[in-house]
């Protein structure tokens, strides 16, 4: 398979965890503390719970269980960034 397929689909997997994200934010913000009652938001956080487990994982345990999702929203813009560094050297052909 060609390179810059595959880089191509992390990426859209990293922009669907990405919108997810902030889509599960702006519904947060709207529902306040029944938002795990709001069917939206319990989806958003199915999409986006292996983000935030990995997230979990690699943060130092003095990290607040509140800020993870902060943390794994990061952690997903900055593969976005790779990825997309990533494609633009497969295109040009520097190799990767």
């Amino acid at each position: 398979m060609d390179v810059i397929f595959i880089l191509k689909i992390f990426k859209a997997m990293v922009e669907v965890a990405g919108l997810a994200f902030i889509g599960q934010g702006v519904v947060a913000i709207f529902s306040g503390n029944k938002r795990d009652q709001n069917f939206i938001y319990v989806i958003f956080k199915i999409i986006t719970n292996p983000v935030t487990k990995f997230a979990r994982i690699v943060s130092p345990r003095f990290v607040p269980d509140r800020h993870i999702p902060f943390i794994a929203f990061g952690l997903i813009f900055w593969a976005w960034v790779v990825l997309i560094v990533g494609i633009a050297y497969a295109q040009q052909g520097v190799g990767v």
